[in-house]
């Protein structure tokens, strides 16, 4: 074949014997692709009759057939190199930490992820001699579980000029400032490592079923060319693997229309909106997000705002003029003060219905009441929640009760928030959660709260078509699996299928065919479905060797 030679049409392909969710029909047990688009979803006998030799058909084996998970809120380099690092989530001691350090291998900096001290029986931090002894004299970075801190020592530090910077107290752990510096500081590396450590990010994503991730950038994070990178995936070119599809969002403060757009034109790679990790305050772990009263566990500490109400509501106002989605990271309860706030004042300004147009997101959100919920609903802001933060860090004795204490049972009010009419996305937050889909649906129907529990279906749906429409996709079937949507899916190797519902009172195991309900996994098994492949506009991202033996 000859360089300008058209590449041959991929034949069509026929899955059968499997159960395929679709609205079209519940009971499915099959579906033609044509192409990038999905043709036909049917019974098996129909499949029977337009089966052909021109097809490859692929016998599913009782798998399961659903739309490809859209994680909405990802970082691809930062979870390289969390995959491709020293992993602590599993230390328990500041020996064990340092332990670790003195393991890694090679003789550039050591980065390691997913500390957490609150974990620790005792939470003393080690000191940056002893990290610098551990490492041999070499670099250290090791980011805290939700990477809004980090222990650093070596020449890191005076590498990033922590001196005098806030967030740097002489002590090993960073936050705020000077985290942000450490962090670009421990990232200068080759674009071919960078390169690498994103395609590590999207392999990873690709195996467990996701067919897109909205990657937050921002320039506290690893700057306009780590966006830059990340997005051009979606133009590898002919001879490049296809990956999941990558949604960019930069997260930079514009403060007049022609600043939003200017902002938004330096990105040539489609950017989605100038949202995401904008960051209104921090992390409850690392004691930054920002709270209206003192932490529990901390009774001097109210965490940190770093913008201002003026400076928030001049950034929506500009993206609503210009048309673009806006939004911020925000977590505490002072911090969603703040941006609502900043969404009326800007509403006053250019007017509510602009406001609403623009389809604004906000990032976790996980401190609310029923006012902000309203409020929220009254601009129809996306909520763009993780899930898994509360699998890992609600409940009695979690994380959040130790910082928060009673205020912790308020958390992640995703039942509040869908009663309410809030649009409802989720994503991993990845590296903070792993790229795991069916835990952190699972995390929805085993909320700690159990009035903020939402049903397998519904949390199915705020992990796939609602990804799609919160990154304002154009295609309006993205994420359904009906004739003419995008042909983006996952296959699944399922122990059992059901209906399952958030309220236990309610039989949840029916199949009544009156239902006209399609079937999701079993989650209540201890294990995730097995991925068997992934696909995006009829490309294979991922395939088991199990699917086609």
């Amino acid at each position: 074949m000859s360089p300008t030679s058209p590449a041959p049409a991929a034949r069509p392909v026929l899955y059968r014997n499997g159960s395929v969710y679709t609205a079209a029909d519940p009971f499915a047990t099959a579906m033609l692709v044509d192409g990038d688009t999905v043709a036909w979803v049917g019974s098996e006998q129909a499949a029977s009759s337009i089966a052909d030799s021109s097809m490859e058909v692929i016998d599913l084996r009782g798998a399961l057939v659903t739309p490809g998970f859209v994680d909405s809120h990802a970082h691809l380099t930062e979870t390289g190199i969390a995959l491709d690092s020293l992993k602590l989530g599993s230390v328990s001691s500041a020996r064990e930490l340092l332990d670790a350090v003195a393991s890694a291998g090679g003789d550039g900096p050591v980065l390691g992820h997913g500390w957490d001290e609150t974990a620790w029986q005792d939470p003393t931090l080690p000191t940056p001699e002893e990290l610098e002894r551990a490492a041999g004299g070499r670099s250290v970075y090791l980011s805290r579980v939700d990477v809004h801190s980090a222990l650093v020592a070596g020449a890191l530090v005076a590498e990033a000029q922590l001196q005098d910077v806030q967030g740097y107290d002489g002590g090993a752990r960073v936050s705020r400032a000077a985290h942000a510096a450490a962090r670009r500081a421990a990232r200068r590396l080759p674009e071919s490592v960078l390169r690498s450590y994103q395609s590590k990010a999207l392999s990873e994503a690709a195996a467990n079923g996701y067919v897109a991730l909205a990657e937050m950038g921002a320039p506290h994070i690893g700057g306009a060319d780590d966006l830059r990178s990340a997005a051009s995936w979606n133009h590898a070119g002919r001879g490049t693997p296809a990956v999941p599809e990558v949604l960019p969002y930069w997260g930079e403060l514009a403060a007049s229309e022609e600043q939003a757009r200017s902002l938004a034109a330096q990105f040539d790679v489609g950017l989605r909106g100038l949202a995401g990790d904008l960051n209104i305050d921090g992390s409850i772990g690392s004691r930054t997000a920002a709270l209206r009263s003192s932490y529990s566990d901390a009774p001097d500490e109210h965490g940190t705002l770093y913008v201002t109400v003026e400076e928030a509501a001049a950034h929506l106002a500009a993206c609503s003029l210009a048309g673009l989605q806006g939004g911020f990271h925000v977590i505490g309860d002072a911090g969603l003060d703040l941006a609502l706030a900043a969404l009326e004042l800007a509403a006053a300004q250019v007017g509510e219905q602009r406001v609403r147009a623009a389809g604004h997101r906000f990032e976790h959100v996980e401190m609310t009441d029923a006012d902000a919920v309203a409020r929220l609903a009254k601009y129809s802001v996306t909520v763009s929640a993780q899930p898994a933060f509360d699998a890992l860090w609600g409940g009695h004795g979690g994380l959040y009760s130790k910082r928060l204490g009673e205020r912790s049972g308020s958390m992640n009010q995703f039942a509040d928030f869908y009663s309410a009419g809030v649009p409802v996305c989720f994503g991993s937050d990845s590296p903070v959660t792993p790229l795991r889909p069916w835990s952190s649906v699972r995390a929805c129907l085993e909320h700690h709260t159990i009035g903020q529990r939402i049903s397998a279906r519904a949390a199915f749906l705020g992990h796939t078509r609602a990804g799609w429409r919160a990154a304002r996709h154009p295609n309006p079937m993205a994420g359904q699996l009906v004739p003419g949507a995008p042909a983006s899916f996952a296959v699944w190797e399922v122990e059992e299928l059901m209906v399952q519902v958030a309220d236990g009172r309610v039989q949840s195991w029916s199949t009544d065919p009156r239902a006209r309900t399609p079937l999701l996994p079993a989650l209540d098994t201890g294990s995730d479905p097995l991925c068997l492949q992934t696909v995006r506009d009829g490309a294979e991202l991922f395939a088991s060797p199990a699917l086609r033996s």
